[in-house]
């Protein structure tokens, strides 16, 4: 019913370039304290995101196109959805892209199947049930979120398409404490359902680490030094590669990853291949087709550390002149040359715990606060906190090593280990 409201105040507009997203979530949540039962509820939400387009002649017969996009509550009246539109459509005349067109190939919407949600949240409580807890290290708390989304996308070219899937998230806070001391470790892991097993580790060594937070001594000044990444902070790493060959970057000439571009030169440690995937099992976006009615297909976007194929939104596809493309969702990276014992060779820091780790996608800036780590010298291991770690993806990138197993996290699948030469450790002892 508000569908049809939406696309009949659309025409009384005279907008003629639309897209609307409708979105249907049914969601369970469970918030627990230790292991008991807080409260819990069920959601049942409905919402339209709804993009219009305005074309602009400007002088000299350029043509432009405005944009401009809004929520439109499932509740709302008839007169607040007519003004919502309204505003919508007017914030569009004040905008001048250049001109390029939506979506106009169809797509065939996959089987979508029923999604269990009472099964997926039956499966946390199972594989946080199962924990190794102990009297000095527990769990202090967790939410679990399991939703079931249905989207339902269409624009004014006539492209149409339903995708349903499951969509998950669980909060853990774990305790550890000794005499007089105690300290808690937030985690948060998505997924489409549960992976008990890959929970059950992930939350155990968070557990391990809590212990050994209560045990540290102060990071040294190491200066320039190897550090590893095993935890789901090697996530920001990965990204970058993904992020400098979006052509939203390249046209605004915040990268210059292009086609056949060779991502470095002086190449001496692994190699990047990376594919962008219309599949990837687990993942809390598991579905084919984009935001904007592009079929997400495989392709490459490095291989062998050469650019491939670059991807992004429909507007700046068509500025870099892509013929075909298409948002990108999950991505899978190959391993490196060698296994994990072999990574974990020399001396390194490992770092596991960060107050908060970045690594800029446009300039390639690495920083984080050390907040555990394990330092690996002269065939000694110490566990550290404190000081920082800084440096540059255009400094390392030639020298990086990573694992030959993989691993998943939620929508990436990269190498379980990677360690990164000559970062600059700043430390505070």
């Amino acid at each position: 019913m508000m569908l049809a409201k939406i696309l009949n105040q659309i025409k009384a507009l005279g907008c003629t370039i639309w897209e609307i997203n409708e979105t249907t979530t049914l969601g369970w949540e469970f918030y627990l304290i230790k292991h008991a039962l807080d409260q819990h509820r069920v959601t049942d939400v409905k919402s339209y995101k709804v993009t219009l387009y305005r074309p602009i002649e400007g002088e000299d017969g350029v043509q432009f196109l405005g944009s401009a996009s809004g929520e439109i509550a499932p509740t709302a009246s008839d007169a607040d959805m007519q003004k919502a539109l309204a505003d919508i459509y007017f914030q569009a005349s004040l905008v001048r892209n250049p001109f390029y067109t939506l979506n106009d190939q169809p797509v065939v919407s996959p089987e979508n199947k029923p999604i269990d949600v009472e099964a997926i949240a039956r499966d946390f409580f199972e594989a946080m049930h199962a924990l190794p807890e102990t009297a000095t290290e527990d769990i202090n708390s967790y939410e679990i979120f399991v939703k079931d989304i249905t989207k339902h996308y269409l624009n004014s070219n006539g492209v149409e398409y339903t995708v349903r899937y499951p969509s998950s998230m669980i909060e853990v806070v774990v305790n550890a404490r000794t005499e007089g001391h105690e300290i808690e470790l937030y985690r948060n892991f998505r997924s489409g359902t549960c992976d008990g097993a890959k929970l059950a580790a992930d939350v155990t060594k968070a557990l391990h680490y809590g212990k050994d937070r209560l045990v540290t001594e102060p990071t040294p000044k190491l200066g320039r030094f190897d550090v590893l990444f095993s935890t789901d902070d090697a996530t920001r790493i990965y990204e970058y590669f993904v992020d400098k060959t979006s052509a939203d970057l390249i046209v605004r000439q915040l990268s210059d990853w292009t086609v056949g571009k060779t991502i470095c030169e002086n190449q001496g440690g692994d190699t990047i291949t990376v594919e962008a995937v219309s599949a990837l099992s687990n993942s809390s976006a598991d579905y084919p087709i984009d935001g904007e009615g592009a079929a997400i297909y495989d392709r490459f976007l490095i291989r062998d550390g050469v650019v491939e194929n670059n991807w992004g939104s429909r507007q700046f596809s068509q500025y870099l002149g892509l013929e075909k493309s298409s948002q990108v969702r999950n991505v899978v990276f190959s391993g490196g040359a060698r296994p994990e014992s072999e990574v974990r060779s020399g001396d390194y820091l490992e770092i596991v715990e960060f107050s908060d780790f970045q690594v800029d996608p446009m300039a390639g800036d690495i920083a984080g606060e050390i907040r555990l780590g394990y330092l690996h010298q002269d065939g000694k291991v110490s566990i550290v906190s404190g000081g920082s770690v800084t440096g540059s993806m255009g400094e390392v990138l030639g020298t990086m090593e990573f694992s030959k197993e993989t691993e998943q996290y939620d929508t990436l699948v990269i190498p379980k280990v990677t360690k990164l030469k000559g970062l600059k450790i700043t430390g505070i002892a």
